[in-house]
C-alpha cells in the first residue's frame, strides 16, 4: 500500500511532507485537532490528535509563527512575520491571517500597511485587541479583532513577544500566555 506522504505517521513525533521550521502549536477547542504554524513552509499544518497524522494544510502568508485564539474559540488568529528568515528585514510581507476554526477555512488576510513583521503576542481579556510585537520593525500591533484595523506604537529593538495579562488558566506554561 501506498502512503501519501503528506499522511505519514511517525511514532513520537510528526514528520510533515516538506521541509519545515515549526513555530507555535495549538490545539482545537474541542481537543481533536492540533493547528502547527510553520514558518518555512508559510502555512499551518492541521493534525489529527488520535491518529497523530497530518490532515490538512492550510497557507496562510509568508513567514507563519504565531497561533492565537479567539476568546470565543471561533477564530484562530495567524501571525505571519513576512519572512523565513530567523534574521529578516523591515517592512516586509507581514500579516495576519484569521482562520475559521471549525472549518479551517481563511476568514480575512489583514496586511500590516506598509509591510512589518508580526511575531508574538495575545488576545486582550475582552477579545476586542489582538497585540502582536513587530520583530524587525521595533514596533507593538494593536489589532482591531473586528475589522483588521493596525495601530503601530514605537519601541525598543526587535521586540520577541508580548504577552496580555490576565489569560484563561490557572497555570503558565511557559511562553506568551500559554495557560491551562
Amino acid at each position: 500500500m501506498k502512503i501519501d506522504p503528506r499522511q505519514r505517521k511517525v511514532v513520537g513525533y510528526l514528520r510533515f511532507a516538506r521541509r519545515g521550521m515549526p513555530q507555535d502549536i495549538r490545539i482545537s477547542p474541542d481537543g481533536v485537532r492540533f493547528f502547527v504554524a510553520d514558518m518555512h513552509a508559510d502555512g499551518v499544518y492541521v493534525v489529527d490528535g488520535d491518529s497523530f497524522t497530518q490532515t490538512d494544510f492550510i497557507p496562510t502568508g509568508v513567514g507563519t509563527h504565531g497561533l492565537y485564539p479567539s476568546r470565543d474559540g471561533k477564530e484562530l488568529y495567524v501571525a505571519n512575520r513576512g519572512s523565513h528568515s530567523t534574521r529578516g528585514a523591515s517592512h516586509g510581507k507581514g500579516s495576519i491571517t484569521v482562520l475559521d476554526f471549525a472549518t479551517g477555512k481563511v476568514e480575512h488576510i489583514w496586511p500590516i500597511p506598509g509591510g512589518g513583521s508580526p511575531d508574538m503576542g495575545n488576545v486582550s481579556v475582552d477579545g476586542r485587541q489582538l497585540w502582536l510585537s513587530g520583530r524587525w520593525d521595533n514596533v507593538a500591533y494593536d489589532i482591531d479583532t473586528a475589522t483588521g484595523a493596525v495601530k503601530t506604537i514605537p519601541v525598543g529593538l526587535e521586540p520577541h513577544g508580548l504577552t496580555v495579562w490576565p489569560q484563561p488558566g490557572r497555570y503558565s506554561l511557559g511562553h506568551t500566555g500559554n495557560m491551562r
